[in-house]
């Protein structure tokens, strides 16, 4: 959120007032910045602003022309690119302390000097300013403001309603399914570890309705005892929902409630000497002991709350989030944000919360270490988002204060462990540029690499890695779509990738290649840590040999950029063992590394990283064709329909079989339809 710079000048409204303000619901405090943004429309301040003025003197040409209502403001620099987005209760007064010259600290200053155009969009309330100013700074990602480099979605545990038998998946993403959510859990892994467990202990099912509905007998986890067979009645439907209840009390928060059910139970069953039965209970009751044991501290005093920690080192900072539901502990994360030395704990925490937000419900009550500026501000916001109250707290004793303590000391640890993985990162680039004569230590590696069986399911994969390790945001996969490659070329599809890769990158960004490193200031604020990657490789890495490595060249000269890119092959060495690699060097002849040069461990890494992308993408791909319907290639078979055929029939083999008869005896499946269905299966007779 945009910071005071200066106290705010009381000064009348001395211009046209040619500022729109986004279309709203009367009567509505405040709108999700989705909406806001498809509603702004943004003016330039006044259309008589001298452009050839530039910095303070053109922010003071703009601030003649501003009214005192809240809104958002863009800074721009010679390249129209965004420098800065702001929110202000009043644009007046806040555009007009940039135009001082004094007070400023580097940074600020660096930024005004920079700046050549501003725009503006009002709104009725300083919430929305705050709501449009956050989403925005993800969206644009300005150089001056603090930004989120993490903003991975995060999981839940959804059990679905709309099914007579309820599952429990793993779920990410918009919740459109109708269904109980339960989250938000940290990591994809730590929900896998608690649905597995719930599976143990109140035995639900995993499986897809098309899976539930053509089952015949018993799976496999009904034989594990991980699901109590609803499929096949094993368990009657009543019996079932029983579970599910116990399943969702449980996520609820009424564990102590559960467990106690479930061990009178057990108690009974061993009174009646059903040892098997009591034997079952025993295990449930040993499941949710283990999902508890997993998760560290739970809290006895807080119920539902997200509690943040910042630490700051080393020119970078740490934010560290738990998140606490029903009672229990689901989890923390790390983010570390770009963001100034210069600025102070809170203004970056405050700047954080307000993106972090953006798209994320908030739990009832936030606990911070330190205060930030406009605390109320953000808790009316996010209220108005979540449609019920948010408290954000600073605790100074108790409980809370110990989660916050808590969570600080996970913020400095996994801070440490981030200063010493830059600082070795920076020593093998450093070495890197040593071993193969670079012109500069690479900025952004790329490291390509192909994947298939027998030619089927093609694709490319492409990884980056910089001075902050893998930048997994920006890998890219390459669907091989080439109908003249013969299956199983590499070289063909070596080619394909490279082409489209660096085809999109001259549109992008133009053929002027990788830029030198900007010289370091030495009185700058910006570690160089905190640089952004380019977007042009300084260093292309190909899993191959002479073939691949010739291939490449050949495109990339055919693209006019040969001399503009360095390309090195990393060739499997004698017998493919791991140390024995040969690289391909433009200019030399393939030479190996010593077995422990570390430079050599680094190109492992990278190599073996792309591999895995790589393979993981192929595998998805071909599983997602082995689990192809052929019923989904059929127009106006939806989901109640297939699984009406799939009911009928058992098998979508069965379907391709069926007369036209005993398709037309199917419910919901009318002539039409029959004879679309059948002439599918049999246009070729």
């Amino acid at each position: 959120m945009a910071e005071e710079l200066a106290p705010e000048i009381d000064d009348d409204f001395d211009g046209e007032d040619d500022f729109a303000e986004p279309e709203m619901d009367a009567g509505a405090e405040t709108s999700t910045a989705a909406s806001l943004v498809a509603a702004i429309e943004w003016h330039d301040g006044g259309r008589e602003v001298d452009q050839t003025l530039i910095g303070a003197e053109l922010i003071s040409e703009f601030q003649k022309r501003l009214p005192n209502s809240p809104g958002v403001y863009r800074m721009f620099d010679e390249a129209n690119e965004v420098l800065y987005v702001g929110k202000a209760k009043s644009l007046k007064k806040r555009v007009a302390s940039y135009t001082r010259l004094a007070g400023h600290n580097n940074r600020i200053m660096r930024m005004i000097r920079a700046t050549r155009h501003m725009e503006f969009v009002t709104t009725r309330t300083e919430t929305e300013a705050l709501l449009l100013e956050a989403n925005l700074i993800k969206r644009l990602r300005p150089r001056f403001n603090v930004l989120m480099r993490d903003d991975k979605s995060f999981p839940y545990i959804l059990v679905s309603d709309d099914h007579k038998a309820p599952a429990i998946f793993k779920h990410r993403g918009a919740r459109s399914r109708k269904g109980s959510y339960f989250g938000p859990f940290a990591s994809g892994g730590a929900v896998g570890r608690t649905v597995a467990s719930l599976q143990r202990a109140f035995l639900l099912r995993t499986c897809t309705d098309s899976v539930f509905e053509t089952r015949t007998r018993p799976c496999l986890l009904y034989q594990i005892k991980r699901c109590a067979g609803p499929c096949t009645g094993e368990i009657s439907l009543e019996g079932y929902a029983g579970l599910v209840g116990e399943a969702k009390a449980f996520l609820s928060g009424k564990s102590g409630q559960v467990k106690q059910s479930i061990a009178r139970a057990m108690q009974e069953a061993s009174d009646d000497l059903d040892f098997e039965r009591a034997a079952v209970y025993r295990d449930r009751l040993s499941a949710l002991s283990h999902i508890q044991s997993h998760q560290g501290i739970n809290p006895h005093g807080v119920e539902e709350a997200d509690v943040f920690a910042i630490h700051q080192e080393g020119g970078l900072t740490c934010i560290q989030v738990f998140f606490f539901r029903t009672g229990q502990n689901w989890g923390n994360r790390a983010y570390f944000p770009k963001a100034d030395p210069s600025l102070e704990p809170g203004e970056v925490l405050g700047a954080f919360l307000a993106q972090f937000y953006d798209d994320k419900p908030p739990a009832a009550l936030i606990l911070l270490p330190v205060d930030v500026e406009d605390r109320e501000l953000l808790s009316d916001a996010l209220s108005a988002k979540a449609e019920r109250r948010v408290e954000i707290a600073v605790p100074k004793r108790g409980e809370k204060k110990d989660l916050v303590d808590h969570a600080t000391s996970n913020a400095r640890e996994a801070l440490g462990r981030r200063l010493a993985e830059t600082s070795s990162q920076a020593r093998l680039l450093a070495g890197l540029k040593e071993t193969f004569g670079l012109d500069q230590v690479p900025r952004r590696i790329e490291v390509f690499d192909n994947s298939h069986i027998m030619g089927t399911n093609a694709v490319g994969a492409m990884i980056v890695a910089g001075p902050q390790g893998f930048a997994k945001s920006q890998y890219r996969k390459f669907n091989i779509r080439g109908t003249d490659i013969t299956p199983g070329d590499d070289f063909g599809m070596m080619r394909e990738v490279m082409t489209r890769r660096f085809s999109r990158l001259i549109k992008e960004h133009g053929d002027a290649g990788p830029q030198p490193a900007a010289p370091i200031d030495a009185d700058a604020d910006e570690p160089v840590e905190a640089a952004e990657m380019p977007a042009w490789p300084d260093l292309v890495l190909i899993d191959g040999g002479k073939g691949q490595i010739s291939a490449v060249r050949t495109i990339l000269g055919e693209l006019g950029i040969a001399d503009k890119v360095t390309t090195i092959g990393v060739a499997k060495g004698v017998d493919r063992d791991a140390g024995r690699e040969r690289f391909i060097v433009e200019g030399r002849e393939p030479f190996s590394l010593p077995p422990r040069d570390p430079v050599l461990y680094f190109l492992q890494r990278l190599r073996d990283e792309a591999h895995r992308f790589a393979i993981g993408t192929h595998r998805a791909k071909r599983k997602k064709e082995l689990t192809k319907n052929p019923l989904d290639e059929i127009g106006g078979i939806g989901p109640s329909r297939k699984r009406a055929l799939l009911h009928h029939f058992g098998t979508a083999k069965a379907v391709s079989r069926a007369a036209f008869d005993d398709l037309l005896k199917v419910e919901g499946i009318s002539a039409a339809m029959a004879r679309s269905i059948y002439d599918h299966f049999h246009e070729r007779q």
